[in-house]
């Protein structure tokens, strides 16, 4: 055991200690700075500062309208495509399993950029396609961005949560899947009402990574701020930490909030755990 401790005591102890002992502080010029800069102790000061920053408090309210969209369509779409994989009418499974996880093979930033080809008015073959048929559409628009930015996400993380479910189906018996159809059950009831709740710790399970994952939401924003007016610098909780600390050189704020996103993180997982449980439960 005693690998694992010191393993576990350098990669999340260390951090973590060494994120609040920075959180306490702060680096403070004197006089009109030619003196250099020195560090005093703030307690909470970081932390009220963070908390008082309407900009900190906004950022958490995108990320939670982001989550309202992002994740229903992620889980939702990639049980979806379990689901019709693992149907008995399905062909050429093998090829689909492959085709719907490649774009997670894509690295993240590559991905941003190739949505924002595809969303730039003036590139995007997309509005070109729409304007034959009088039809134009600004997906970098004020109303549209949180919902491109949620297809760009789930575009590159559905393949990979669909693989998950697909293998928790591949452990239903299918002595239980042939009783519901002998009973007169279609394809669908079978689908909903023996499949789903078989594979209900799968589910929980890829809610709370993806809940997890969508409040550190960094790549898409700031890849499409570039083109998207309405995403500002500091649009998402990751960004304001990024912004304070490698643009304002804030290590202390920075600290105090990758700490309360921590918080948050587990707060949420806690959540999901507890209703996920009363789920398999019942």
């Amino acid at each position: 055991m005693a690998p694992f401790f010191l393993l576990f005591i350098a990669v999340m102890i260390v951090p973590i200690g060494y994120a609040i002992w920075m959180s306490l502080f702060r680096e403070e010029s004197a006089g009109l700075g030619f003196g250099g800069s020195h560090t005093v102790f703030t307690g909470i000061g970081n932390y009220t500062r963070a908390l008082g920053d309407s900009v900190f408090r906004d950022s958490f309210l995108h990320v939670a309208l982001y989550c309202l969209i992002y994740i229903p369509l992620m889980v939702g779409g990639a049980l979806a495509l379990a689901l019709l994989v693992d149907s008995a009418m399905a062909r050429a499974k093998k090829f689909f399993q492959l085709a719907y996880f490649l774009p997670h093979a894509v690295p993240g930033m590559i991905a941003a950029i190739i949505w924002v080809y595809l969303y730039t008015p003036s590139l995007s073959p997309i509005t070109q396609f729409l304007k034959t048929f009088g039809a134009s559409w600004d997906f970098l628009g004020n109303d549209a961005v949180l919902f491109s930015m949620a297809n760009a996400a789930a575009w590159q993380w559905i393949g990979y949560n669909m693989v998950i479910f697909y293998a928790a189906l591949q452990a239903v018996p299918r002595e239980t899947l042939e009783a519901a159809l002998v009973d007169g059950a279609g394809h669908f009831r079978t689908a909903v009402a023996v499949k789903l709740p078989m594979i209900r710790s799968s589910v929980v399970l890829t809610m709370l990574f993806t809940a997890v994952g969508a409040i550190q939401l960094f790549t898409e924003p700031e890849i499409l701020r570039a083109k998207a007016p309405s995403l500002a610098p500091e649009w998402s909780p990751t960004m304001y930490i990024y912004q304070a600390a490698f643009t304002k050189h804030d290590y202390g704020t920075a600290a105090a909030a990758s700490l309360m996103l921590a918080v948050l993180g587990a707060l949420l997982s806690f959540v999901i755990t507890k209703f996920g449980n009363r789920w398999k439960e019942a």
